[in-house]
């Protein structure tokens, strides 16, 4: 039985490849650029290639320390999907003092 495979993604390349996860083995590399990838998680569904805004929207994510992981019960929970759910919620994090990686994963912004 093969390991599970989970995603990792240049931002550079704006590129998504599955690969089997080795704990042992954390720094992979991008083939089209040599650049570092980032591990994303298993629930991941990249964005096309020539969608700029959203691959933004996934490099400010990856950024503020938030992956696509699943949980017990399912899926990785919400996600913002625009630049404008990006500024809501990292306006509401300047302004309450919250994480930003626990601001952008609120469903509801008060």
């Amino acid at each position: 039985m093969s390991a599970a495979k989970t995603s990792f993604v240049c931002l550079p390349c704006r590129a998504s490849f599955k690969q089997p996860y080795d704990p042992d083995r954390p720094d992979r590399i991008c083939p089209n650029c040599a650049g570092p990838l980032i591990h994303v998680g298993s629930a991941f569904a990249a964005p096309p290639r020539r969608d700029r805004a959203a691959w933004r929207v996934l490099s400010v994510l990856l950024h503020a320390g938030v992956g696509f992981h699943k949980s017990c019960c399912g899926g990785p929970g919400y996600r913002p999907r625009t630049l404008r759910e990006i500024r809501q919620r990292t306006t509401h994090a300047r302004r309450s003092g919250e994480p930003l990686g626990r601001a952008l994963v609120r469903y509801d912004v008060p």
